[in-house]
């Protein structure tokens, strides 16, 4: 645990009142903001007539309620509950409160459910980065690209470790033996994904995975948009990188506009599906147009203190490739697996020639085989420090 003596009570009233309801409550939020999480819930708890009176809907459910055990029980599996007034809050978490809401949800946590060695007052200097599961070569390189350099120059990585994008934030600052947090819709002892299992067990052991949802609990539609606001709250500055017009990347970005915080998008092909959503943010002035980290760090620094400078168009190791082997690279999926003749196909070139090539590819660990057929290898996109540094891997 984070604390304790006087600030227990305060502690196990919001472990009470968290496991009541829905997240992102600002019902709640704004009852505990006026009157202190233990008033709150001693009102409820002397509640005689539950049909009426304040949050009546959740009253009956207190009884049910074991604060202390289920702190007990966290603290034995390695995970702590921080709340406001401890060391480590973020006072960052409290400018939600003046955020309003999105979708009926939106004020700050009652805690925050960590598992993980890294203190939440080092996020002082972190940035999001967010985007679509369904993402493209291009986006996850240029996501993996960006949470590199930008874990370099010290600042925490912060994502919700789905597919796509988040998961090549999280590998890039990895790779560039930086620090990533993964901030979750679940309960932090969840893998979700589950194909994320091993990249969520290694932050627990190294950073953080955080939630505001206790132990247990499982992932809902809703609770990924409420927890959007955690990331934006959080962060520095958000940058999206490839979102469609429904994405949920889009909510954190206006929570992040909300919030005033920097908020930047990383632009893609003008007809792609996958970024009209960061198009939109950029057409409206909502966000400002970035390439690379470089860029996201002179948006941050302050006084321009990590301004950009010029610079010649980088050289990927891709780029060095014939042409005929860039060909059938650029045919490869990023995510599901193909097979060599679909390849063929895409790349428009014979199947012996794409076979050949296929396995000089992932000689140079630009792609890999599994039983279903061959994908992108995920180092690819990171930058050229991946190759050398041990990164933990999707589960198979």
């Amino acid at each position: 645990m984070s604390e304790t003596g006087d600030r227990e009570p305060e502690r196990l009233a919001r472990v009470a009142l968290g496991s009541l309801g829905e997240p992102g409550d600002p019902r709640m939020a704004s009852l505990v903001a006026q009157l202190g999480a233990v008033a709150v819930h001693d009102h409820l708890a002397r509640e005689r007539d539950p049909g009426h009176g304040m949050l009546a809907d959740v009253a009956l459910r207190l009884a049910a309620t074991q604060p202390a055990r289920d702190l007990e029980q966290a603290d034995r599996d390695g995970i702590r509950f921080v709340v406001p007034g401890d060391d480590e809050w973020p006072a960052r978490l409290d400018d939600l409160m003046s955020a309003g809401l999105l979708h009926g949800r939106g004020g700050p946590p009652l805690g925050l459910w960590v598992k993980g060695p890294l203190r939440l007052d080092e996020l002082e200097e972190s940035v999001a980065v967010v985007g679509s599961r369904s993402a493209t070569y291009q986006g996850s390189s240029a996501a993996s690209e960006i949470a590199a350099r930008v874990a370099r120059a010290g600042y925490t990585v912060i994502s919700g470790a789905a597919f796509g994008i988040d998961h090549a934030a999280h590998r890039g600052a990895l790779a560039a033996a930086g620090r990533t947090v993964a901030v979750l819709a679940c309960g932090v002892d969840r893998s979700y994904p589950k194909a994320h299992h091993k990249l969520l067990e290694h932050l627990g052991e190294t950073t953080a995975v955080v939630s505001e949802l206790g132990p247990g609990r499982s992932p809902t539609p809703s609770r990924f948009l409420t927890r959007n606001r955690l990331i934006a709250a959080l962060a520095r500055g958000t940058v999206v990188v490839e979102a469609a017009i429904r994405s949920g990347a889009l909510n954190t970005a206006t929570w992040a506009s909300r919030l005033h915080r920097p908020l930047m998008g990383v632009p893609g092909a003008v007809n792609a599906a996958q970024s009209e959503g960061v198009h939109q943010l950029l057409r409206t002035g909502a966000a400002t147009l970035v390439t690379n980290g470089e860029e996201v760090l002179e948006m941050l620094g302050p006084s321009g203190e990590h301004l950009a400078t010029r610079r010649r168009a980088r050289s990927r190791p891709r780029d060095d490739l014939p042409e005929r082997q860039r060909l059938v690279l650029e045919a490869v999926p990023l995510h599901s697996p193909a097979g060599s003749d679909a390849i063929s196909r895409t790349a428009g070139v014979g199947l012996l020639e794409t076979q050949s090539t296929l396995n000089r590819l992932q000689a140079g660990g630009f792609v890999e085989h599994t039983p279903r057929g061959w994908v992108i290898n995920d180092d690819e996109g990171a930058h050229s420090a991946a190759k050398s540094r041990e990164v933990p891997t999707i589960d198979p």
